[in-house]
């Protein structure tokens, strides 16, 4: 029977990414395996597509094909001693033929069970209809295979979603999608995936870039806010874990290589649109989102658009706050709260002070440090858009210029009740219960229930507006021969934030006991006579100050790269197949502006509402009536609080504006040269094909970083120098890697990787300023001297792949990490004049400087990967559609916290297990997937430097369910934390809560059109 076989890529919106993007990686190589499977694999990665006649060609086996070659050659170096060729009919379609100009007789060897037979060759000019197994990925399935083929192409070790994982799950954002890869994880906050953590490190060990440029956010370190970004406008996300010496240097923990899509991705006009409206089962909101994308070809030039635009209302109700405060912070007090703190320890609970001065002993007594119950109402205003113009008269000549922009606003208001129960002017009422037991290993007793003498009692309304607009530009240049592939960019990356957070501040003063409970903690009334109902008697709260403070970040980078690459056939080193080379320049900027001032009256200066407005002198709310959604649903309570559009209106008076503080400016200027070059070869040892990638990365990079310092006036007071001061650092270095691939039988890969890598350190720990705890007695000053931290890492793994996206993989991989940063003691500034809020001298002091510097000594993660894709169809027929993709991690680390108490813990956001599975059936018509994700319990702060605050283990289970009402219109229902699960933390041991946050249920109903 003659077979026609038709292998091409039609891409939608939530379709395959670019070819040119992918290749300009040189990364993508073709294993040995049948002809059939490896044009399917070249067809994926190039575009093209292609007919043959499986009865003339047969099925033979291919040769491995090296990574990064143009098409051209790939298809020569495939079809050698085939007795076949190849011919392109147009730019996107090629024939593959028997080679009648050939001696080669015709393949023999064949893993189809057709025997070869003579046949007409296709014709050229038939249709697309006319052919016989087209395939077209747009599915969930066929984006998972798209992945696989990836993967298996990829010469080092990598993971990839394509667009259809990227915008049919339901999640809310990147970071989101990205969780569900093999060993990373994300950091949540209230709900919502933020930042993304790769085998367990923390975020800011990770690069980040979009369309091969990294990628500015306005954060203040080098990590990205993934949440900024719209999911729909991404085509396709690459982690790569093992770097080549053509990538850029700057992750330690991974890459995470971002691509949007250009018009010749698509065979000629597409138009795709969709529509979406998200609940959430705690706001009641409805959430409406909507994209669309329009790519048309003409010629030899190509035009694509897209865009995105969605809000976001999520409610979160949390009890937190309830940290260890040592109880230096009574036992040190002087007067009668110091010596009544260490009578009443000495009456409850037996323990005995020795010197109550000593923190050697406070520091092992620890209370609450206070009870909040919040509500949190965070309103998200998106946007997202790409561009891309394509030049492209050949397969063999590409220019592209890529846009991508968008805008990220934000506006967080948050309700507190709160009991601060370390206020200054209180200490230890009566000690109700204590726990000399749960915690003795270090010494420790914590006081669980206690009556504390006059507890400040707060009402805040606050509100956190921040606006961040971002825009990435890039030219880029593909171009190629019989044997060579010249590829150059030329590119910008910038980002704006602004944030604008205010405090409105009421006060009460009086006794309370504070105690936990099994979710978190809470406040009751003391049994002393002036004690009160703190969330029903607003007449007893004062005003203290409506507290104003101003953010401006700017973040920009250019950057221009030049890569070579050129095959190689020589007779005296046949291995070697191809060398590359290139170079890279950066330039980044990142310039910091802050300041912030308190309201305390009706004008500036005026101090008319301290102490004499009180809380009851506002328009006061039921928190269920301020918020949307109801009551509070943490706890049996309501209370009444002053609503920030209220406050926003009647504390700034006319002309008010948060002025920039010159203390707290900085701008640091980063300049980096690259250079690098590697090789590919490509051999066997006895019957094993092995590809090997080796080279090496040199970079040299300069620092300027500026601030304002504090200076002793003449007149006393303290001031900053009257310009920025500047300081200068550098550093070079020689990154080496090498990637291997050995092909131990059909489908069974051996992968391993070695290199050096690194992370450079965070901009504001290298910014020359230095900031003032007047109340500390301490200076923190930046250090331009940081060195980046680096990493000695391997990995060596197992690849089994199956047909139709089959995939089991393990690993192990290595790191042995230098250069840690963490904040260090380095000097004194003696005789420091200190000030009281009316002006006058409090005293002169010698202040404590820190600063951030590279740790010495190295620290290990050692870690285990596993990886399963199963189509269940292969295993039965009548599971057909059925599928399941899963993966696990787990880390070891000698990753130490910095507990100054000496309690070992892992580093701050470092999980020790993570995993992900996902169940899954898909057809023409229907798709349906159940996914749960869990990430293990990790450390995610260390309180006052000793007490390590950890995050519970968290998991949440996500569905989507899809149906093709017609050929071009589906229908989606999505759904986010289904189980309701709750997001929660304790200090060293569980019976000792710290938070206890509800963000609810998210489900969608959305349409989409593809034409």
């Amino acid at each position: 029977m003659r077979r026609l076989l038709f292998l091409s890529i039609a891409l939608a919106l939530q379709a395959a990414p670019a070819f040119a993007q992918e290749t300009r990686t040189a990364a993508q190589a073709i294993a040995s395996q049948p002809l059939d499977r490896a044009l399917n694999a070249l067809s994926r990665q190039t575009g093209l597509q292609f007919v043959y006649s499986e009865q003339v060609a047969g099925n033979p086996r291919t040769p491995a094909i090296p990574a990064g070659l143009a098409s051209e050659q790939a298809l020569r170096r495939l079809l050698a001693g085939s007795g076949l060729r190849h011919r392109f009919i147009n730019d996107s379609t090629v024939t593959i033929e028997p080679d009648t100009d050939s001696a080669a007789p015709a393949p023999v060897e064949t893993t189809s069970t057709s025997a070869p037979a003579a046949a007409a060759t296709p014709e050229p000019d038939r249709s697309v209809m006319e052919l016989e197994g087209v395939q077209v990925i747009g599915t969930y399935t066929r984006s998972l295979e798209r992945a696989v083929d990836l993967k298996r192409g990829n010469i080092g070790f990598s993971d990839s979603i394509v667009a259809t994982d990227v915008a049919d799950f339901p999640e809310q954002n990147l970071a989101e999608a990205l969780q569900r890869m093999p060993g990373v994880t994300i950091e949540r906050n209230k709900g919502l995936g933020t930042k993304v953590n790769v085998r367990g490190l923390p975020s800011e060990y990770t690069q980040v870039s979009i369309n091969h440029l990294a990628t500015a956010s306005g954060s203040g370190g080098r990590d990205v806010e993934f949440d900024m970004f719209a999911s729909e406008i991404i085509q396709q996300v690459t982690v790569q874990k093992s770097p080549t010496a053509a990538d850029e240097e700057g992750g330690i923990a991974g890459t995470v290589n971002i691509s949007t899509a250009r018009p010749f991705d698509y065979d000629g006009r597409r138009l795709v649109a969709s529509a979406e409206g998200a609940h959430n089962s705690i706001s009641e909101e409805v959430d409406p989102k909507f994209a669309f994308l329009a790519s048309d070809t003409w010629g030899d030039w190509g035009g694509l658009v897209s865009f995105s635009k969605a809000k976001r209302t999520n409610r979160t109700d949390s009890t937190s706050g309830i940290n260890f405060r040592p109880m230096s912070r009574f036992l040190s007090a002087s007067g009668s709260r110091g010596a009544q703190a260490e009578a009443v320890l000495e009456r409850d609970t037996n323990v005995v002070i020795n010197n109550r001065n000593s923190t050697a002993e406070s520091n092992l007594i620890v209370f609450q440090d206070k009870v909040g119950d919040r509500v949190y109402v965070n309103e998200q205003d998106k946007w997202g858009a790409t561009a891309s113009l394509q030049y492209r008269p050949s397969n063999r000549f590409t220019l592209s210029f890529d846009a991508m922009l968008g805008g990220y606003d934000a506006t967080e208001d948050e309700y507190d009740a709160a009991a601060y129960s370390a206020s200054s002017r209180s200490t230890l009422g009566t000690i109700h219960e204590y726990d000399a037991d749960t915690l003795s290993q270090y010494g420790m007793v914590v006081l669980r229930d206690v009556s504390y003498t006059a507890t400040q009692h707060e009402f805040l309304s606050k509100e956190r507006i921040s606006k961040t607009d971002y825009s990435q530009y890039s030219v880029d240049l593909d171009w190629s021969g019989d044997s060579w592939r010249l590829d150059a960019m030329l590119g910008y990356s910038g980002a704006e934030k602004t944030t604008d957070f205010s405090n409105l501040k009421h006060v009460a003063y009086a006794p309370s006991r504070t105690r936990w409970t099994g979710q978190s903690g809470e406040t009751i009334p003391s049994a002393s006579s002036a004690g009160f109902d703190m969330y029903n008697t607003p007449n007893k709260y004062l005003f203290e100050a409506y507290e104003t403070t101003l953010e401006k970040v700017t973040d920009d980078k250019y950057a221009a790269q030049v890569n070579f690459k050129t095959d190689l056939d020589m007779a005296f080193a046949p291995a070697l197949r191809s060398v590359q080379f290139g170079a890279r320049y950066t330039d980044k900027t990142k310039e910091r502006n802050y300041g912030e001032l308190k309201i305390t009256g009706p004008s500036a200066g005026s101090t008319a509402w301290v102490n004499t407005r009180t809380l009851a002198d506002s328009p006061l709310q039921s928190i269920g009536d301020i918020i949307p959604g109801g009551a509070y649903s943490v706890k049996d309570l309501d209370w009444m609080q002053v609503s920030n559009d209220y406050a926003r209106g009647a504390f700034r008076y006319p002309g008010f504006v948060t002025p920039f503080d010159d203390g707290q400016y900085y701008r640091v200027d980063e300049k980096v040269t690259a250079l690098y070059a590697m090789a590919d070869l490509a051999f066997d040892i006895g019957r094993i094909p092995v590809t090997i990638n080796a080279g090496a990365r040199y970079l040299d990079t300069s620092v300027l970083s500026s601030g304002y310092h504090p200076v002793q006036n003449g007149n006393g007071t303290t001031g900053y120098t009257d310009s920025p001061v500047s300081r200068k650092g550098s550093y070079d270095d020689l990154l080496p890697s090498l990637n291997l691939t050995a092909e131990l039988a059909p489908d069974l890969l051996l992968r391993a990787a070695a290199s050096k890598t690194m992370i450079r350190p965070a901009l504001t720990d290298i910014a020359y300023k230095r900031t003032a705890s007047w109340s500390s007695f301490r200076f923190t000053d930046g250090n331009p001297d940081l060195q980046p931290t680096y990493a000695k890492q391997w990995e060596i793994g197992l690849e089994r792949y199956f047909g139709d996206g089959g995939l089991l993989a393990a690993s192990y991989f290595s790191k042995k990490i230098d250069g840690v940063v963490i904040n260090s003691f380095t000097g004194i500034v003696p005789d420091v004049a200190v000030y009281n809020a009316n002006g006058s001298l409090n005293g002169r002091y010698d202040f404590d400087v820190y600063q951030p510097v590279n740790a010495s000594g190295s620290y290990k993660v050692d870690g285990v990967e596993l990886n399963a894709q199963v189509p269940l169809g292969a295993l039965h027929r009548s599971l057909q559609g059925f599928g399941i993709a899963a993966n696990y991690t787990w880390l070891d680390s000698s990753l130490a916290g910095e507990s100054s108490l000496g309690i070992l813990t892992p580093m701050p956001g470092l999980a020790e297990k993570t995993y992900n599975l996902t169940v899954y059936y898909d057809n023409d018509r229907f798709d349906a997937r159940v996914s749960y994700n869990h990430k293990g319990e990790y450390v995610e702060s260390i309180g006052y430097d000793m007490y390590p605050i950890w995050r519970d283990a968290y998991g949440q289970v996500d569905f989507s369910i899809g149906y093709r009402i017609t050929d071009n219109i589906k229908l989606s229902l999505k759904g986010i934390n289904m189980t309701d699960e709750e997001t929660s933390g304790y200090t060293m041991d569980p019976s000792f809560p710290t938070m206890y946050e509800k963000s609810g249920r998210r489900v969608s109903l959305g349409i989409r059109a593809d034409f």
